[in-house]
């Protein structure tokens, strides 16, 4: 491939410079229109996804349908032939890797033929495609290995196998901008660039033996052999993780240095009358939290913690509690829940708990969008006047007539259901900063804990309370054994005639109709069976005569809300004998009597969701089973992800299991800011010791005399690597 090469200008351009100044103005437009950069450092953090050769080919074996692909091939042979429907000619050009054989269509482009001779090798690019059972591409970009490159170059030379060995940079690339483009566009980037500061201190990458990020940058874009490259990625790497956790452990020095108002327990108040109550002692995990709770809740920097528990680990209590202490203290709890199912069950579980003493002197209160108009004044009412000192609510608490007396403590329930601004507009309403206190039934990696909520301090309940009976969780895979679906129905039959009660969850509520409440995923290609929808199952069952005297109701998140609450409450009081159900009831709902769980096309679902969903029974004193029904064939995703929730009930270990299936994906990137993933060369998977050793490395860094102020080049760095939204991620996180 030739070279673009242009005349070095010292110091001319930065990392902050426009890529405009560099690629003009035209082409700076289709790189941003196609990747959002619009700098130079933007263009340089674009990493070659692979590498390579000139000698060796793309095995074409496993190309994907309908993505876009590069690959080095050589050309086999070229025909042109008239089109049959109409006037001119396809251009037909067989590309091999030495085994398998693509075909590159091109209509009315004959004059192709010059350059596309057999024998001839390059880079193709386009989107694979598939006509009448043959891989092709139609209308492909290619770039050519140049005749001049080669001239001169004995076959069998050094000089000839040096060539053929270079690494050639293979980027991400669109159907707009190829690879190839990427490369000439970084070649122009770094002949132009000056001199680079390196955020990694001088001391710490000496220490580590990293290259300094200019030497990097030069070497994973242009690099003369492998051991370049793969010398430039470890140097990035840790800079990457280094920059990251330098703005967590700012954020969190920056949260810490405002002041709030310290909430204590005080003797003979709400929380020690409650703690006295209590029929039970708590574990030692939800008193080792409570612990660290209360000093952060003591404390004038306001206190940002998340606490990540098992299913029915008791995180709700240990909440609960905190609640109290702020109560004590004159101020007033908000909890924010995901549904209204889930509001409406804690603030009944929070009634219940306090007993009718405390209960109305803390007057819990919900608040959701289903209120009547007088509910909802009467709610508005009790918490500006404070009288609510405990307020449960959904989205409706985020409102601009919602205002709080004294708001001092801000509880998330599970997180991950909402948005930054929903959090930091519930938390804004607080006359000095609240406390934040996240809960999380997900267990999370420690790695994705140090990369996503690094900022915040992490409390672990794994322990759960004694008296739980266990689950047992099995498989069924109709794929294998179809003759097992009607012994499904029956084991739900027998829990009920025991005067238990089962959950049935479906992923869809009518045909494809999929609930829009979790991580739903995508099924495998296989044959296709209808998808399990409430509608159809609830129907199902009703006409089983094995149900003839069961009591069925039906839930989703498209119900009215107080028709979702009324069944709740009836399978809560045991009205109810079985529920078909969405993933609305994955979350909070606490149903002691709930014994089974039969969760219908579970390959539809994640692994934290599948847990999350098994959860819901064995809660009581009976024992809980489980029973994942998949379609899913053997050896495929869908179903390793199925049996490996059903093979162990430690959600932390299924976390990673999980982790490593999915990827992060989206730390710090579009789930969690709204914004493309700003991982680049950091796989929270597999480098949790080096973000250990970069945190630890960052924290030194920063707790220095002058701090971030005596390495500018770091404080640069985080400035030009967080872009806006993610600034606001962490600011708000």
């Amino acid at each position: 491939m030739s070279s673009v090469s242009t005349p070095a200008v010292e110091g001319a351009i930065t990392l902050d410079s426009k890529l405009s100044g560099v690629l003009g103005g035209r082409t700076s437009s289709a790189f941003e229109k196609a990747f959002g950069m619009r700098s130079i450092a933007d263009l340089l953090s674009h990493y070659p996804r692979r590498y390579a050769k000139r000698g060796e080919l793309t095995a074409l074996a496993n190309l994907p349908i309908d993505e876009n692909v590069t690959i080095v091939a050589e050309v086999l042979r070229v025909q042109e032939r008239p089109m049959r429907a109409r006037r001119g000619s396809i251009l037909e050009v067989k590309i091999s890797d030495g085994e398998g054989i693509l075909t590159l269509t091109f209509f009315n482009q004959a004059w192709r033929s010059r350059d596309l001779v057999p024998g001839v090798r390059g880079i193709f690019a386009g989107k694979v495609s598939d006509y009448r059972g043959a891989l092709q591409l139609a209308h492909p970009d290619y770039e050519l290995f140049e005749p001049d490159e080669v001239a001169g170059l004995a076959a069998g030379t050094a000089a000839a196998k040096n060539w053929a060995q270079t690494p050639i940079p293979i980027y991400p690339a669109t159907g707009t901008v190829a690879s190839w483009q990427v490369q000439k566009a970084v070649a122009l980037a770094l002949d132009a660039l000056g001199p680079v500061d390196d955020p990694v201190p001088d001391a710490v990458a000496t220490h580590r033996g990293l290259l300094a990020f200019r030497d990097a940058l030069e070497r994973i874009h242009r690099p003369e052999k492998d051991s370049h490259w793969q010398r430039a990625r470890d140097a990035l790497r840790f800079q990457e993780a280094f920059v990251l956790q330098a703005a967590l452990l700012q954020q969190r020095a920056a949260s810490r240095s405002t002041a709030t108002t310290p909430r204590a327990a005080v003797p003979g108040g709400f929380l020690e009358r409650f703690d006295a109550a209590l029929p039970f002692t708590l574990t030692d995990d939800q008193a080792t939290v409570g612990g660290e709770i209360a000093r952060d809740l003591a404390d004038t920097a306001p206190m940002n913690r998340l606490v990540q528990g098992e299913v029915g680990s008791g995180k709700t209590l240990v909440a609960l509690r905190a609640m109290l202490a702020v109560a004590d203290s004159g101020g007033q709890a908000a909890l924010l829940a995901p549904t209204e199912v889930l509001a409406g069950q804690h603030l009944r579980s929070i009634v219940g708990v306090l007993g009718p003493e405390l209960a109305a002197r803390l007057m819990p209160t919900l608040l959701t969008g289903q209120l009547t108009t007088a509910e909802r004044k009467k709610a508005l009412l009790r918490t500006v006047s404070g009288q609510a000192r405990i307020v449960v609510g959904t989205h409706a608490l985020l409102g601009d007539a919602v205002t709080f007396f004294d708001l001092g403590l801000v509880v998330v329930d599970e997180q991950h259901r909402f948005g930054v601004d929903q959090r930091e507009a519930l938390r804004a309403k607080g006359g000095t900063p609240p406390h934040v206190l996240v809960l999380t039934a997900t267990p999370i990696p420690r790695t994705v804990a140090m990369t996503v909520f690094g900022d915040l301090d992490v409390s672990t309940i794994a322990q759960l309370p004694a008296g739980r009976q266990g689950i047992e969780s099995f498989v069924v895979p109709l794929a294998d054994r179809p003759g097992w679906e009607r012994r499904i129905w029956e084991r739900a039959a027998e829990e009920i005639s025991k005067g238990r009660q089962v959950f049935v969850v479906c992923p869809a509520i009518t045909g494809k109709d999929v609930e829009d409440d979790g991580e739903e995923v995508e099924p495998e290609e296989g044959p296709t069976r209808p998808i399990a929808s409430v509608e159809t199952v609830a129907a199902q069952v009703r006409a089983d005569p094995l149900f003839a005297d069961a009591r069925i109701g039906v839930l989703h998140g498209r119900l009215p809300s107080d028709v979702k609450d009324e069944v709740m409450r009836s399978f809560a009081a045991g009205a109810l004998d079985l529920i078909v159900a969405t993933t609305v009831i994955e979350v909070g709902v606490d149903v002691p009597n709930a014994s089974a769980m039969v969760i219908l096309d579970a390959d539809r679902f994640g692994v934290s969701q599948l847990h999350q969903l098994r959860g819901r029974v064995g809660r009581g004193g009976v024992p809980g089973i489980c029973l994942m029904v998949t379609g899913a064939e053997q050896e495929t995703l869908a179903r390793e992800r199925v049996e490996a929730v059903a093979a162990t009930l430690d959600g932390f270990e299924l976390a990673n299991i999980d982790l490593e299936l999915r990827r992060e994906g989206d730390v710090l990137g579009s789930r969690q800011s709204g914004g493309r993933s700003s991982l680049r060369l950091l796989r929270v998977a597999s480098d949790g010791e080096l973000i250990s050793e970069a945190r630890t490395a960052a924290q030194e860094t920063l707790e220095t005399d002058d701090g971030l102020a005596g390495h500018p080049a770091l404080a640069a760095a985080l400035a030009r690597r967080l872009d806006e939204s993610e600034r606001a991620f962490l600011g708000k996180s």
